[in-house]
């Protein structure tokens, strides 16, 4: 599909280029509705991100390095160890999964022109940036987030904590899920309405199961969390005590609200990690998922059985033990869709023929962390241990096994998979191996030594410790370990810019890949496919019968769709052809409205509620100029 094999082809490749075509320089990315283009920006702000929350997990780790230390003091020391965790959470890990992969890759995969509203896409990109600059402004002027990046009551309380922190956290936080919400509604029209005809349920990629359980888990897990965060400011704001004891309030509340959604949480940072593994593990082994409709239903069960654990954060808060009890039980009935599916990536590594390129080692490195951060997370299930070890070293090494070694190193496997097909080039594969290996031995040396640790006892979120506690040495290991690791993230990105501008171009299809993304150019064009493909299977690549049919309908203009914006709605179960819908193009008004709504937030902080009620006005206005002009899109 990526070469055009007749005059009568070229002419028709030529229109949908006409049609398509992007606006060129800054005013044509500020006002872009492309879901490739969208994508680019999630990528480059969450790595910005990611820098910013590696810099603070360094100085985290250097002022742990020794006892007594001093680089950072007490309140210095909460804010980047906060920070750290909103940025890594909110502002890398999720936006990067779903905003840039996700955007990216779903249309392409799922044969479809575009997501379902760009407009709304736009939207929840610059949503996304406008919080997290938000979020940022408190540090840099001294007032970040500063109570844990679950922000407990009464410690988030305006007894203890008078300054602004705390409401950069709870607003920004608020202004995040708005953009988040969005973007899962997005995902979830678009794969149920924009599958090429004939991508049934059953011949979807597990990539995008994996993005639909994700979207639906943001859908029901946001909620709760900017509930808690609302009542978090008008208890601090306007002297309301929701979680006031002393004025019928409940502390414990906040918990139970945050980790409704903050243990889902854990599984929509990491469901999208699952999607990655099972793009790239076909590809590399050159055979087909095993036990694809079992992993398919795992993938959905995860997100599904995440919202019936949330108390096992809560063990050691007093809570009957029937209730205990039950959550220690779903804790471990959690493990068997987990469970189905590393059984189902390692068998088929071990039936297929690996071929051991980086992206896979990353995937392997993904097995491995996600199989030991697994073990450790079933030993919290038990609950006398886990209430010996809560709010020790042991908890921060699980949960960075997990978010770490298990959800990002699918994503550093992700960059180099998809590279050739976002730049046209080929990185440098043996530097892309070393650092691979600097970043499992430097994840391996950080976070391992922190079980010991915290079974001798340190507690987590202290910023320094007496010597002759026999934790000393650990600690050096650790933040020994966490420069490894920063030097293998370097080399990441340094192999990638470079690759970017000198790497060897590539065709189409460099890996012999098994979806859809991989039928047109490197990169694709705007309007991505020529044809709307034909699909058969799941892994609609190795239908070789299908993309020569697909050169066959160029040639005779079926389903190229270039009288405009164009692409076809499909049903929601078996993909048969619904109808032809006309997407919207590049619009001022999603930059527009998100910063409205910058204004909005910046103003409720300052306490001017009169000033946000005006752009809350001005929202509405900028909303009801956006479906005026063109009511019927989004």
């Amino acid at each position: 599909m990526a070469t055009v094999a007749s005059p009568e082809a070229a002419r028709r490749v030529q229109r949908l280029e006409r049609v398509w075509r992007e606006r060129p320089g800054l005013l044509g990315w500020l006002t872009t509705c492309d879901h490739k283009r969208i994508g680019i920006l999630y990528l480059f702000t969450s790595l910005a991100f990611f820098a910013a929350g590696g810099v603070e997990a360094l100085l985290v780790r250097t002022q742990l390095i020794r006892p007594d230390n001093g680089l950072l003091g007490p309140e210095k020391f909460d804010q980047m160890m906060t920070t750290h965790g909103v940025t890594m959470i909110f502002l890398f890990v999720i936006p990067i999964s779903i905003g840039a992969f996700g955007n990216y890759l779903v249309p392409l995969m799922i044969g479809s022109r575009d997501m379902a509203f760009p407009r709304m896409n736009a939207l929840s990109y610059w949503l996304f940036l406008a919080s997290g600059i938000f979020i940022y402004t408190g540090l840099f002027l001294g007032h970040g987030p500063n109570a844990g990046w679950f922000d407990y009551v009464p410690l988030g309380s305006k007894q203890y904590d008078p300054g602004p922190n705390v409401d950069f956290y709870a607003l920004g936080l608020i202004f995040n899920g708005v953009s988040s919400t969005a973007a899962a509604i997005n995902f979830i029209v678009t794969i149920f309405k924009l599958r090429a005809p004939g991508m049934s349920l059953n011949r979807m990629p597990l990539f995008c199961y994996a993005f639909l359980a994700v979207s639906f888990a943001l859908i029901f897990a946001l909620p709760p969390l900017n509930v808690a965060l609302g009542f978090l400011e008008l208890d601090r704001r306007l002297g309301f005590h929701f979680f006031d004891v002393a004025h019928g309030g409940d502390a414990l509340m906040w918990q139970h609200l945050f980790w409704i959604f903050g243990h889902p949480e854990v599984y929509i940072i990491i469901l999208p990690a699952f999607g990655i593994a099972t793009s790239i593990i076909p590809t590399f082994t050159r055979r087909k998922m095993v036990a694809f409709p079992l992993v398919a239903l795992a993938e959905i069960l995860v997100a599904f059985i995440g919202f019936g654990v949330w108390v096992h954060h809560m063990f050691a808060t007093g809570l009957s033990s029937i209730t205990l009890v039950y959550f220690a039980a779903a804790s471990l009935i959690i493990v068997v869709p987990s469970g189905i599916q590393l059984f189902a990536w390692i068998t088929t590594l071990n039936t297929g023929r690996p071929e051991f390129k980086t992206p896979l080692l990353f995937i392997c490195g993904f097995i491995i962390f996600f199989l030991l951060g697994g073990l450790s997370g079933v030993m919290f299930a038990a609950i006398p241990f886990d209430q010996q070890l809560t709010d020790t070293y042991f908890v921060v090494a699980h949960f960075h096994f997990v978010i770490f070694g298990a959800a990002v190193f699918p994503i550093l496997g992700g960059l180099y998979y998809w590279f050739p097909k976002v730049t046209g080039r080929m990185y440098h594969e043996r530097t892309g191996q070393l650092s691979f290996w600097l970043a499992f031995t430097g994840t391996a040396l950080t976070f391992f030594p922190m079980h010991i640790v915290g079974l001798l006892g340190m507690p987590r979120r202290v910023y320094t410790y007496p010597g002759g506690m026999g934790w000393s040495d650990y600690n050096l290991l650790e933040s020994i370990g966490a420069y490894v690791l920063a030097s293998g993230l370097f080399l990441i990105v340094a192999n990638l810019l470079v690759s970017a501008f000198r790497g060897v171009r590539v065709g189409p299809d460099p890996w012999g890949g098994a979806t859809l993304e991989w039928a047109t150019s490197s990169p694709p064009p705007d309007y991505n496919f020529p044809v709307i493909p034909k699909v058969t299977s799941a892994y609609a690549m190795w239908d070789r019968e299908d993309r020569e049919e697909d050169a066959r309908k160029l040639t005779r203009g079926d389903l190229v769709l270039e009288r405009g914006h164009e692409t076809p709605a499909s049903t929601v179960l078996d993909a048969d052809w619904d109808e032809i819908l006309e997407m919207p193009s590049d619009s001022p008004w999603p930059i527009t409205l998100a910063a409205a709504a910058a204004g909005v937030f910046a103003f409720l902080l300052l306490g001017h509620w009169l000033v946000a009620g005006v752009f809350g006005g001005l929202c509405l206005a900028v909303l009801a100029a956006w479906h005026r002009q063109e009511p019927q899109l989004a």
